[in-house]
């Protein structure tokens, strides 16, 4: 699917409309995302027909994105059931209910074993409203022992090291603008907008 026409298809999806400070939730958008998926998949590792766990999913949007772009499964991982019921929605507005493995789950508290994995995708809390919040996501990465992608913030400086020490690939290869729900607008000094970039991780 080109990119174009995902980030409309990914666009008209369902979003929270309500955040959870604590969980530090926010939506990435569809043109956001499709563009991501796209790079994703250039680097091979979004083939026709894998298997692609996103943590900490939200609404769905990226691992759905990732059925649209030619996986053949997604596990869907979030801890708030109103996300959950939301991402169940959109798979089924897509069609695509079948091909999803939904988990509600709290990352670093449990992870249910979710068989043979392909791809991990995530945007995990960036770890502004409690510090070190993404490091249970990283954690879990490196038990799947597969190919890794995730979005972070651009000031972000522990990635490498965290990664290069388990004896991890790590190159980072992009940046966006991010979107901010106007709840976090009001309770830090980024205004609207912060920079995220993007990281391939990949096990030795």
């Amino acid at each position: 699917m080109r990119t174009r026409r995902l980030a409309i298809l990914l666009s008209k999806l369902e979003k929270q409309n309500e955040f959870s400070l604590e969980l530090e939730q926010y939506t990435t958008d569809g043109d956001l995302a499709a563009r991501w998926l796209a790079d994703i998949a250039s680097f091979g590792d979004l083939s026709q027909g894998c298997t692609v766990t996103d943590l900490g999913a939200g609404n769905g949007i990226l691992g759905l994105g990732a059925i649209a772009s030619g996986a053949g499964k997604a596990n869907l991982v979030e801890t708030d059931d109103k996300a959950c019921q939301i991402a169940r929605s959109n798979a089924k507005s897509m069609g695509v209910l079948e091909s999803i493995e939904l988990i509600q789950a709290t990352i670093g508290t449990e992870l249910p074993e979710l068989g043979q994995t392909d791809l991990v995708i995530s945007n995990p809390p960036w770890g502004r409203q409690t510090p070190k919040a993404d490091r249970p996501f990283l954690e879990a990465i490196l038990t799947f022992g597969v190919h890794s992608h995730i979005m972070h913030s651009a000031e972000a400086t522990h990635i490498e090291p965290f990664f290069e020490g388990a004896g991890w690939h790590v190159e980072r290869y992009g940046e966006a603008d991010f979107a901010l729900p106007s709840a976090y607008a009001h309770h830090s000094r980024y205004r609207g907008r912060t920079r995220a970039s993007f990281w391939r991780l990949s096990p030795s």
